[in-house]
Parts: C-alpha cells; structure tokens; sequence
C-alpha cells in the first residue's frame, strides 16, 4: 500500500511539472470549465423562475444536487479522465505491453498516471461551489451528514469510472479508437438531472442498470431527505457490480489482447 502511494505522489509530481510547460492550455482548459460550471447552474436557476419545484427539489436544494454533479466532474477531470483517454490507444497500437511488464497493477498505472494539473484548480473551484450550496441552505445538518455525503460523492466517482471503463474496454474486440465513450457521454447527461424526473422502466434502467442516477442524485438525496438504509443498500449493491463487470472485462479483454509483439 505505502508502494502504490509513494507511486501516485511521483505521479502528481510529475503531472504538475508537465503542465507548467503548457501554460496556454493549462489556463485555456481552466476558463473552459469554468465556463460548463455557468452553464449547468444557469440552466436550472432560469427553470427557477418558472417553478418552485424540479424533481420535488426547490432551489437550495437543487443547487446541492448541482454542486455535487460538478464536483464529481472536477475530481473524474483531474484524476482519471485523462488517463481513460489514452486507454484505446495503448490497446489498439500494442503500447499496453509497457504497463502490463511493470511489478504494480497495470489497472491501477494506467487508470492514475496522469493527473490533471489544470483541472485540479476547476477542482478548488467546484468544491468552492459545492461548500457554497452548504452554507445556503436553510436546513440544518450535523457533521456526520456532511462525512456522508462526502463518501457518497466519492462512491460515485467510482461509480462513473467503473461506467466509462465499461464503456471503453470493449476496444479490446472491436478495434476501435474511441470504444463506445460517445455513447458513455451521451448517457453521462442522464446523471446531470434529478433522478425523481424518471419514471417506471426508465427509472429502474437509470438506477440499477446504467446507474448514472447514483453518481449524484442519489447522494443529495440521502443528504437531503436523511439517511436511508434501503437506498445505501441500492448504492452498495449497484458499486459492487459494476466494479465486478469493470474487472471481469478487464480480465477477459487481456486475454483476447494481442500485444504488439504478436
């Protein structure tokens, strides 16, 4: 464990010396998050005029379920998305063989390795907003509400990175650049609205099967209604399934890896 730690602090090093040598993209990249941070809240403060309620939620409530999507966002930003990005061409060009000789778990080299500098600041940034939408609201709420929902925000990060490795893995057979990641991106808009808009099927699709609603309604949700056995217990199931497939296809996709040396 001390190994892998050590590693990953190398790791950010590195990761922020690199985008130092890129100051144009490094700021550019900042304004542009910044950018979708306006959009997504007012996209629902303008909903707000029209109506008191979205999804059973007034507007300090909306705003923690807003906060919470962007802050999940900005930490899958800064830690795995750029990683996941060059996953395909590793496969695809045999380049794999370099992480998969190395004595550490490659799932874990390549799924960490870069760490997004640039986005790291949106980071401070989204949690600024996320301790804002805390402060404005009305309802009281302990400590130990604010620790769980902070679990809860980073079992959907997990969530969402299980979803897109899912969604990426299969280059393995199809030989494709992208995988099936514009398909995960379409998909991702469902978690960026309450999950109360679902009905029926739909509903149960979006909660157990392609959970996107448990990245970020779920844990506003807990936060804001309280704590609900019944619904930690959905959480926990959903999260050990996906990680079950996420690992199930890793391991059959080596298998059917055909390595630059072949």
């Amino acid at each position: 464990m001390i190994r892998y730690l050590r590693l990953y602090l190398n790791f950010l090093r590195f990761s922020f010396s690199k985008a130092m040598e890129f100051r144009v993209d490094f700021t550019f990249r900042i304004f542009m998050d910044c950018m979708y941070y306006a959009v997504n809240i007012g996209f629902f403060q303008i909903l707000f005029l029209h109506t008191p309620l979205i999804g059973g939620w007034n507007n300090e409530e909306m705003l923690i379920f807003v906060s919470i999507c962007l802050l999940v966002d900005a930490i899958h930003m800064t830690v795995f998305s750029s990683n996941l990005w060059w996953l395909p061409f590793y496969i695809n060009r045999g380049d794999l063989d370099f992480y998969l000789i190395r004595p550490v778990s490659p799932l874990f080299f390549l799924s960490l390795r870069e760490f997004s500098a640039n986005s790291f600041v949106n980071l401070i940034i989204a949690s600024g907003i996320f301790i804002f939408s805390l402060f404005n609201y009305s309802i009281s709420f302990s400590f130990l509400d604010v620790f769980l929902l902070l679990i809860l925000i980073l079992n959907g990060c997990f969530i969402y990175y299980c979803l897109q490795m899912i969604m990426i893995l299969p280059v393995f057979w199809t030989q494709s650049t992208r995988g099936f990641i514009d398909l995960f991106y379409s998909l991702g808009l469902i978690g960026e609205r309450p999950d109360r808009i679902y009905k029926g099927i739909t509903r149960v699709i979006f909660t157990w099967i392609i959970p996107f609603c448990l990245i970020s309604s779920f844990p506003a949700k807990i936060f804001i209604d309280g704590f609900d056995w019944p619904t930690i217990f959905h959480i926990s199931v959903v999260t050990f399934i996906v990680w079950n497939i996420t690992h199930f296809i890793w391991r059959s996709g080596l298998r059917s890896y055909s390595s630059a040396s072949s």
